[in-house]
């Protein structure tokens, strides 16, 4: 299941879809980092593909060759994941 990061709705979207391919509900881009699977708020440059060029707008299309549509959830799922996983680590830091 592909999840549009703008509006939460499902698409249908194969391998390769254009650049220019937008969500048909909410008509926001698809091809933006927010989608992609190396997306990542913690990751250096946001993203967890190390030799990806730096994206200014992560909501926007960019030209990013190594994009490959996230799976499931949207980026604000990881999101949670992640802070809760910080809350665990810092609680046994102490």
């Amino acid at each position: 299941m592909k999840v549009c990061a703008l509006c939460g709705k499902e698409v249908a979207a194969d391998k390769y879809f254009s650049r220019k391919s937008i969500c048909p509900e909410c008509g926001g881009d698809l091809h933006i980092c927010l989608n992609c699977r190396f997306y990542s708020e913690t990751a250096h440059n946001k993203c967890l593909e190390p030799k990806a060029e730096f994206q200014r707008s992560r909501d926007k299309a960019n030209f990013c060759d190594y994009f490959v549509f996230r799976k499931g959830g949207s980026p604000s799922s990881d999101k949670a994941r992640e802070d809760a996983l910080k809350k665990l680590n810092d609680l046994f830091k102490k």
